[in-house]
């Protein structure tokens, strides 16, 4: 690649809500439109994905001020509480005219702060002689008279009706009342790094923050590193329970592997990888193969700690013996994978994609991809690896935290160059070389998918543990970082998935010797404030609320305005830049969820709410309820193949949230089921054999679950006259047959 800097063609621009951005790029940059019949194919695009970034400059609105926190205002302990809570910041921007001060979302409509309502039927009465009329309510009888003459003058009583009912409807006030309307809640006292960039987006949102907590619930709660308040039962939580432990590089590895196994060519953009200790012999072994089929074959490799982080122990090896390899792993668990020895450079420098994807909601799968990303590139010049330059990590290894450390590291205030640039920066020098944008863009929007189709069922295993089905939890979402390598020919491989990926805006730069300061840095704060602010614009809850109160409320069109302040924060705002592939998508890649359904299965025959590994007692009842037992395969089989399988996934040492319990983990329930499916369907392609077997299981426990809602119904009917019972009682007498109806109807299956 050159070395020439080329600038983007196109300006941001700010403008009113529904209005896109300007792009950065020029027009072939832009993808024109992913058509769901080609996802992934050659010469198709992406749908409204751009790949320009949304940047922060002109996005907050004017009378926005950039203070953090207002006066405080001391909310009322509550009736019949002791003591007072803590001072709640007043959103910034927002004059007292505005907003009701020291009013907290608990407010009923129609308060008393609020203006008063004015009669439904004819105009208001004289205030009595001798008593003084309100200020507010010489201009209410105005406005009131005013209304009077217009429906005298056409609208007649149908006006008034509607005036009326518009009153009536809660949640749908005028906007005095809209305004003064608290906004939505944010505890951000758990946000660590992301703080900085979580304040701009609810400074611009004008939303309510509450640093510090709260003690009354809030609407959404924003955690910076993972799930880990279980004193949380309403609301949003930014982080799903389980996330850290389902994309550890092991974990990963061992999902994306049941995926290969099952469609591998849908999943070659998961380089190969051995998981280590335990396939040490076998990692040696293939080597060895592979060499001996082509001499000429000089492979590299690169070795992950499954606990790793920032770069931190992973290093490159050319021989499987190295002593390096043997000597750490025992102790350390890790990941060794091929390297990509001949990724796409710019600037004769090796890089990487961060790309930030929202997993909005497991069930239904909702997934949104951002529109940009972060390039962070190496700070030294790349060579192919040998045995002299494999210690070089500032070459070979593309993370930040690494190469930050570097004397060549360039902070740059420009999105096109410097050691971290925006990802559309990249997209365009591509395009303006003849590169096929589109068709890079569907690749990764395929690789995304995919890799969360792989993730989603050990993640759901971890969701019903902590949060189970009836108990009182939060709703919950989730940014993750997915770091994606360019090949020479421009296909994407992936790297890893990370589930607390950075989101500082600032970067430490040295003064001097030893003296570090925090430096804003104008491509962090464009990519990742968008990121977070249209995060929270998807998950709005109050959202929701207006839908359902308001089911006749649409968005006002072109020229109108939204009442009270919404109508400031809504148009300043950009649009999304966060676009929705799944369930868009869905079509071309419902096909893959088989592992999705194993899971299913699994979680029903769990048994004990809150476990995550599947006992003897329920797998033997998972086989007896699904038939799957015969004179081939007796009880007894059955029985052999859990232990032989649980002890071995139990002796691999990997770190689950119940290692200590000695069960089957979801890993090994899906291998057993391949096992089965092997056994029952022969001579057919592994994927098809899984998905008969779970088509068998899925019937047989419908059928099943059929006969006991008949047979509970049967039970529960009201008994027959006297006269007319037969003279034999039943075994056991209904008694309370409502109880014992929906005692019998519940699922028992586990039991």
């Amino acid at each position: 690649m050159g070395t020439e800097k080329t600038e983007p063609a196109g300006t941001e621009r700010t403008g009113t809500q529904g209005t896109e951005s300007a792009e950065v790029g020029t027009g072939a940059v832009e993808p024109a439109g992913l058509e769901p019949a080609a996802l992934g194919t050659a010469g198709t695009g992406t749908e409204g994905i751009e790949p320009a970034g949304i940047g922060t400059e002109g996005i907050e609105p004017a009378g926005l001020e950039p203070a953090g926190l207002g006066t405080a205002g001391i909310e009322p302990a509550g009736m019949g509480t002791a003591g007072i809570e803590a001072a709640e910041p007043e959103p910034a921007g927002l004059e007292p005219a505005e907003m009701e001060p020291a009013r907290e979302a608990e407010e009923p409509p129609g308060s008393p702060a609020l203006p008063a309502e004015a009669p439904q039927h004819g105009p208001l009465a004289a205030a009595p002689p001798g008593e003084a009329v309100l200020p507010g309510r010489e201009q209410e009888r105005e406005r009131e008279r005013e209304r009077g003459r217009r429906g005298a003058g056409g609208q007649g009583s149908t006006g008034r009706a509607a005036r009326g009912r518009a009153r009536r409807a809660p949640g749908c006030r005028s906007g005095g009342e809209n305004s003064r309307r608290p906004g939505v809640t944010v505890d951000s006292s758990k946000a660590k790094t992301s703080l900085e960039a979580l304040k701009i987006s609810l400074r611009q949102l004008r939303w309510k923050e509450f640093p510090f907590g709260r003690r009354l619930p809030c609407d959404i709660y924003w955690h910076g590193v993972s799930f880990h308040d279980n004193n949380i039962f309403s609301g949003l939580v930014n982080k799903f329970p389980g996330m850290m432990e389902t994309v550890r590089k092991i974990t990963l590895s061992r999902a994306m592997r049941i995926m290969q196994d099952l469609f591998p060519l849908e999943y070659n953009f998961y380089p190969r990888s051995w998981i280590l200790p335990e396939e040490l012999p076998l990692f040696v072994a293939e080597v060895r193969m592979m060499k001996d089929n082509n001499p000429s074959w000089k492979p590299t490799f690169i070795v992950k700690p499954d606990g790793g982080c920032q770069g931190d122990g992973i290093y490159l090896i050319k021989d499987p013996n190295d002593i390096r390899l043997t000597g750490s792993i025992q102790s350390r668990p890790a990941v060794v994978q091929e390297y990509i020895c001949k990724p796409l450079l710019v600037d004769k420098l090796k890089f990487d994609i961060r790309l930030y994807v929202l997993l909005k909601s497991l069930e239904p799968l909702e997934i949104y991809i951002a529109k940009d990303g972060l390039s962070r590139f190496c700070t030294e010049p790349y060579q192919e690896p040998t045995l002299k330059n494999l210690h070089q990590v500032f070459m070979h290894l593309t993370n930040y935290s690494l190469n930050i450390h570097s004397g060549n590291f360039i902070h740059s205030d420009s999105v096109n160059t410097g050691s971290k640039r925006t990802f559309s920066s990249i997209l365009c020098r591509l395009s303006s070389r003849g590169a096929d944008v589109k068709k890079l863009w569907s690749d990764i929007i395929s690789l995304v998918i995919k890799t969360i189709i792989a993730l989603t069922p050990e993640l759901k295993v971890y969701y019903q543990s902590d949060i189970p089905a009836g108990k009182p939890g939060p709703t919950c979402f989730q940014i993750l970082g997915f770091d994606i390598l360019l090949m020479k020919n421009l296909k994407p491989v992936l790297l890893e998935v990370n589930a607390n990926p950075s989101m500082r805006i600032e970067h430490e730069q040295e003064l001097s010797p030893g003296v570090f300061e925090n430096v804003p840095s104008r491509v962090d704060e464009e990519v990742k404030v968008a990121v977070i602010r249209d995060t929270l614009r998807l998950v709005d809850p109050q959202k929701k609320k207006k839908d359902t109160q308001c089911p006749g409320w649409e968005r006002p069109g072109p020229g109108e305005e939204l009442p009270g302040a919404a109508a400031g924060a809504e148009a300043a705002l950009p649009s999304l830049c966060l676009k929705q592939v799944f369930p868009k998508y869905a079509k071309q890649f419902s096909y893959l969820r088989l592992v999705d359904r194993v899971a299913a299965l699994f979680i029903r025959f769990l048994g004990v709410k809150g476990t995550t590994k599947l006992g003897p007692t329920g797998f033997r009842t998972f086989i007896r309820n699904c038939k799957l037992s015969n004179s081939n395969f007796s009880m007894a089989a059955v029985d052999i193949l859990y232990i032989d399988i649980t002890r071995r996934w139990n002796s691999m040492g990997i770190d689950h949230k119940e290692s200590g319990n000695p069960g089957m983990c979801l890993q090994a329930f899906v291998e057993a089921f391949f096992c089965l499916a092997q056994k029952k369907y022969k001579s057919r392609p592994l994927h098809e054999q899984v998905a008969l077997l779970i088509e068998q299981c899925e019937c047989r426990l419908a059928a099943l679950q059929g006969q006991r809602l008949l047979w509970g119904c049967a039970l529960g009917e009201r008994p027959a006259p006297a006269a007319a019972r037969p003279r034999r009682r039943p075994v056991f007498p209904l008694q309370k047959p409502a109880r014992l109806s929906a005692l019998v109807c519940r699922d028992t299956t586990g039991s």
